[in-house]
């Protein structure tokens, strides 16, 4: 597995995080847990923002990274 597909396959991972936490967020009755995971779904977000950004870089830096 390439670098980039790694990346890649982290980025997801991320994205799927990402979704869990909001769900639990909104499910959660409790304010202190809801505000709790939508402050760590924030940052998981900030985290995925950067990881979509380097894997421009990647494929912009190595053009068989396109499209894994």
């Amino acid at each position: 597995m390439t670098i980039a597909s790694e990346v890649k396959q982290c980025l997801a991972s991320l994205k799927g995080i990402e979704a869990s936490l909001s769900s639990l967020a909104l499910r959660t009755e409790d304010y202190e847990s809801k505000r709790t995971l939508h402050d760590s779904m924030m940052v998981v977000h900030e985290v995925i923002t950067d990881l979509k950004k380097r894997v421009g870089e990647l494929e912009r830096e190595e053009s068989q990274y396109k499209g894994f």
